[in-house]
């Protein structure tokens, strides 16, 4: 007789609740083709832009970075960020490599050369750039000593805008804190586009808008009616202020872009686009995108 198996033992019930089925996780939110085609069109001719508030510590280097960095990985270069601060800017720092060590002042000792270069203007400039760390666009970076400023009179500063213009479609700069400089007021004078980068605080908000006030006062009613508002947000929590600050701007400026807290610009160090998250691009690239939007 063939050898009969033992009885299998039946299966133990199952104990506890019934295993959940795992949720998806929420897709990361993408670019929009509508921004991108608007970052990418035709501009015409190369523009400025300059990053303006009076206060410091409203985020003016960072959006002048992750502006210039939307728009070169949009378009495929020819973004530059000028680090025009009077104090120790740390454009150069955060956003470009450590090619080399040569700022705004060495271009400005060597200006009459560069200008000469004719067709090879875009080789003998690139002497004085470093570049973002993604390679998606130049920076110019500024100098620690602050008796630079004193030689970068309205005649020498319409001298680099000029060259930046010529190399480049876009010139991002970051400006400086002293709104009475000639410095300052000569990049104010030559811009297509202001953004008014503040933080939903209190202090930075008034500063932002006791500028506005005077800019308008001096006659710069349509630079500030066609202005960009970029609320930057420093912890993950909006607050309060958010939405007030939203519509009252929306009233002072064309327009307001809202781009969010993101970990990886906490430490102050060298920015990473590529390491932010994706819904914090995305952000970037809508805001870069209504920043270009009409001009």
């Amino acid at each position: 007789m063939p050898q009969q198996l033992p009885p299998q033992t039946p299966p133990r019930p199952p104990q506890g609740l019934p295993p959940q089925p795992r949720r998806p996780a929420p897709p990361e939110a993408e670019p929009s083709e509508g921004a991108m085609e608007r970052l990418r069109r035709d501009l015409g001719r190369s523009r400025v832009i300059a990053f303006i508030n009076p206060k410091g510590g409203v985020h003016k280097t960072t959006a002048t970075v992750l502006s210039a960095a939307a728009m070169g990985n949009a378009r495929g270069g020819g973004i530059i960020a000028w680090d025009d601060n009077e104090l120790r800017g740390t454009l150069g720092l955060r956003a470009g490599s450590a090619r080399h060590g040569r700022t705004i002042r060495h271009l400005v000792e060597h200006l009459s050369e560069v200008e000469a270069a004719g067709v090879h203007l875009p080789e003998h400039l690139d002497e004085f750039l470093r570049h973002s760390s993604d390679g998606s666009f130049d920076v110019l970076a500024g100098d620690e000593d602050p008796k630079l400023q004193r030689h970068l009179d309205p005649t020498t500063v319409l001298r680099v805008l000029d060259i930046l213009t010529r190399t480049h479609q876009v010139v991002c700069i970051d400006t400086g804190n002293n709104v009475e400089s000639h410095n300052w007021r000569t990049v104010v004078a030559s811009v297509d586009r202001l953004v008014v980068t503040t933080v939903p605080r209190e202090d930075a908000a008034f500063a932002a808008d006791w500028m506005l006030d005077l800019l308008e006062e001096n006659g710069y009613g349509n630079l500030v009616s066609n202005a960009v508002t970029l609320l930057s947000m420093p912890t993950p929590n909006a607050g309060p202020l958010l939405d007030d600050l939203r519509r009252h701007f929306s009233s002072r400026t064309r327009a307001v872009a809202v781009v969010p807290y993101d970990p990886a610009l906490e430490p102050g160090a060298k920015i990473e686009f590529s390491g932010l998250r994706q819904s914090t691009r995305a952000a970037w690239y809508d805001a870069a995108a209504t920043i270009v939007d009409g001009l």
